[in-house]
């Protein structure tokens, strides 16, 4: 089979740079697409994306479909004549040249042809426009007099099939195997010989490095060396990194400085003025203090580099003027007395102010402390000042800063400590694998947060859908689920959902669906952490009078475990025998209608006497069982291991008694003690669960 070496490159105006990757992925997953529908075969694809260039290269494409079998299913032979002349004369033949099958239990007509394979390079102009049309664009623009649409004005096209173009008109543009390197440096414009050599024909040419993750790793050996030479340790935020290397092709890292009175004003809020208006990396000294100077990335090699410094110098300097003045300005107002403001700001169309808001969490936030083990009034304190410094200057500015500067304002105003620290971390955690709050106060208002905006937004009606979560409840149900989990928590998520419930005041019955979905969160996590869904269910299937996610939790690890165990198949296996028996039996097979459902062994208060071997054997081993876990009704880890060992008296139970005997006496003494030995592993989860 004939194979070439594909190559595409879509030339832009500076595309945006949060979204370059997300571009070049559905670029090529649409390309691929395309080609696979076409039943074209390649090898490999690799992707390359710069700020002003989107390109594919597809290794080893077949140059030409294999010849196909057409076949159309007509009307049956039963059919009139008029339909059957019909389809032969879409078919363009006549009717004598059809074919007669039988298809199910009828027989049809079938019109057949051998069609041959269209060339590749006739088939890619078609491929690419769809490609691209198909790339989703939130807001689309329109350049020129054309009626073409994209991310940003489009300005040249490479097609070739190794060394060959691909003749292809695509918006506006007529494809060619010519690209551009720098605007004001090197080859403005230079030809691609084979579509193989591409990425090293940049290279060479230009030096751009057309591929995003060799170059972001470029850029992270400057910055790293760039911190090196000044003696310091550089704080590598890969989302800034990412940012970075998709506003850079020819990256040049450098570094600044700025004034040390700036040092004043607290760190996060200067990180975030160079990292969000300058996309400037900071710098910390050897003892961890955030220091005066920056590193910046240039997109080109300068011959006097302190030109570019200085220009840097000069346009931070404003931003953290600006970030300065916040910081006093703010400073000369308490939080306390901002609350009546927040009554001003709407948390949510029908869920009321930001005011209200705060007042709940400082209720749920104490009613937490009072079973967690923390300071109550601390807690409370800080769930009612939360949300102040959404209304102060340096937030107003610097989103990013929310709860950070509401615990420096919490200090400034002599505010306790604890109640500053909880303040600061109450949006913990933000995004999977964040830090959790580290006090137990910080802990009280971040999940009486994150419970009152779960059951707010889930109360008025706005539930996520399997594709759209617009207002992030599954994620902060999540964030909820981890910070119960971490914490080892003993709330009762139950409990803590209908105390949120009260205070909005909410029909009670909504508190079991939004309970359900908080639950439902937990498969996500423990994907996470590759602990298979069954497992999961199987814990949670064990209703009990609890809701403790940290329970939950180590009882998850503990089966997780235990299906690691090769015996583990084999009591499985028993224990589905043992519900089998329940789904035999009904309570007119016993005595007196009546088994056990507790894992006290004892019928009316007599304990169960047996003469058969195997039923003492069964019922000795279960109360050895039940002797060696008393004293360790949490450690699950150790229960399973201990219902390993009840493993072989169960299967000899099972291989020499008749459960359901004719004796109904006999009868509900071993049920009885089948209930018992299944409450044992009830208490853990329902095993069935994972012989499916």
């Amino acid at each position: 089979m004939n194979t070439q070496d594909f190559l595409l490159e879509l030339g832009c105006e500076e595309l945006p740079p949060k979204r370059l990757q997300q571009l070049s992925n559905a670029l090529t997953h649409n390309l691929t697409t395309e080609l696979d529908k076409l039943k074209l075969s390649y090898s490999s694809v690799e992707s390359f994306a710069t700020p002003r260039r989107l390109a594919v290269l597809v290794s080893n494409l077949q140059l030409q479909q294999n010849d196909q079998t057409i076949e159309r299913k007509g009307p049956p032979i039963s059919a009139p004549n008029q339909a059957i002349e019909g389809f032969a004369k879409s078919c363009g033949v006549a009717k004598n040249v059809l074919a007669k099958k039988v298809f199910g239990k009828t027989e049809y007509y079938f019109f057949t042809k051998q069609q041959k394979g269209f060339k590749t390079i006739d088939l890619l102009e078609s491929a690419i426009d769809a490609s691209i049309q198909n790339i989703p664009i939130a807001k689309p623009m329109r350049w020129s007099d054309l009626d073409t649409y994209f991310v940003r004005p489009t300005h040249w096209l490479i097609m070739m099939l190794g060394s060959d173009v691909v003749p292809a008109s695509i918006m506006g543009l007529t494809s060619n195997n010519t690209t551009r390197g720098l605007r004001f440096t090197g080859e403005r414009t230079f030809g691609i010989a084979y579509a193989k050599d591409y990425q090293k024909t940049l290279l060479e040419k230009a030096q751009i490095e057309v591929n995003f993750n060799a170059r972001k790793e470029i850029i992270r050996k400057q910055v790293m060396q760039v911190a090196k030479n000044n003696n310091a340790i550089v704080v590598i935020d890969e989302s800034l990194l990412d940012e970075v290397c998709a506003l850079v092709e020819y990256p040049r890292a450098f570094s600044g400085s700025f004034s040390n009175k700036f040092l004043d004003v607290p760190k996060e809020a200067l990180i975030s003025a160079m990292k969000s208006h300058q996309k400037y990396f900071h710098m910390l000294d050897t003892d961890g203090n955030l220091m005066s100077a920056f590193i910046s990335v240039a997109n080109i090699e300068s011959s006097d580099l302190s030109v570019i410094v200085d220009g840097n110098e000069r346009v931070i300097r404003p931003r953290l003027a600006d970030s300065e003045f916040f910081w006093e300005q703010d400073k000369s107002t308490t939080l306390e007395s901002r609350i009546p403001k927040l009554d001003r700001v709407l948390f949510m169309d029908g869920l009321g102010s930001m005011g209200e808001k705060a007042r709940r969490i400082e209720t749920l936030s104490g009613y937490i402390a009072d079973i967690i083990g923390a300071n109550t009034k601390h807690s409370a304190r800080a769930g009612l000042l939360s949300k102040t410094d959404l209304i102060t200057d340096m937030v107003s500015e610097f989103a990013d800063l929310q709860g950070v500067m509401g615990g420096y304002y919490a200090l400034n105003d002599g505010e306790d400590p604890v109640v500053a620290s909880a303040i600061s971390e109450h949006y913990h955690p933000r995004f999977s694998g964040d830090t959790l709050p580290s006090t137990k106060e910080g802990l009280c208002v971040a999940i009486a947060d994150k419970v009152d905006s779960i059951v707010g937004i889930y109360g008025i009606g706005h539930k996520p859908t399997g594709s759209k979560d617009p207002y992030t409840l599954k994620r902060a149900a999540l964030g909820l689920l981890r910070m119960m989990i971490g914490s080892k928590s003993q709330l009762d998520l139950f409990e803590l959902i209908e105390q949120s419930v009260k205070l909005y005041e909410f029909d009670e019955e909504i508190i079991q669906e939004i309970y359900d979905f908080t639950v439902s969160r937990l498969e996500m996590y423990y994907q996470e952490q590759d602990i298979d869904k069954t497992v999961v269910k199987a814990v949670l299937a064990v209703k009990s009078s609890e809701s403790i996610v940290y329970d939950w939790h180590l009882r998850i690890k503990a089966v997780h475990n235990f299906v690691q165990d090769e015996n583990s198949k084999s009591l499985i296996g028993a224990y589905k025998r043992i519900n089998n028996i329940f789904k035999n039996i009904s309570s007119k097979d016993t005595a007196d209608g009546r088994y056990m459902l507790e894992p006290s062994i004892t019928i009316d208060g007599e304990d169960i006497e047996f003469t058969n071997k195997f039923d003492k054997n069964l019922l000795n081993a279960h109360t050895e069982f039940c002797e060696k876990i008393e004293g360790n009704k949490r450690n699950y880890l150790f229960i399973v291991g201990a219902l390993l060992e009840l493993k072989p008296a169960i299967d000899d139970f099972f291989d020499n008694v008749m459960v359901l005997d004719d004796d109904l006496e006999l009868r509900e003494k071993r049920v009885g003690l089948l209930m018992a030995v299944n409450y044992s592993f009830r208490s853990i989860a329902n095993f069935s669960y994972l012989s499916k």
